[in-house]
């Protein structure tokens, strides 16, 4: 969010598999509007933020 680093690595299969979850945690509190999947090996790519209940976590990919 913002385009700004949040975690660097050199290791992402342990990014994804341990450190995500940590991250994830911080970024729900400060990006509410942001789409954070628990499982985002199996996640579909989403553009944008929720805004006005438009978008859901059932069409958050449709547009």
């Amino acid at each position: 969010p913002g385009f700004k680093p949040v975690q660097l690595t050199k290791d992402l299969h342990s990014f994804w598999s341990d450190a995500y979850f940590e991250v994830r945690k911080e970024l729900r509190r400060r990006y509410p509007k942001h789409y954070w999947p628990d499982n985002p090996l199996e996640a579909q790519a989403v553009r944008g933020v929720r805004r006005h209940g438009n978008l859901t976590k059932d069409n958050m990919g449709a547009r």
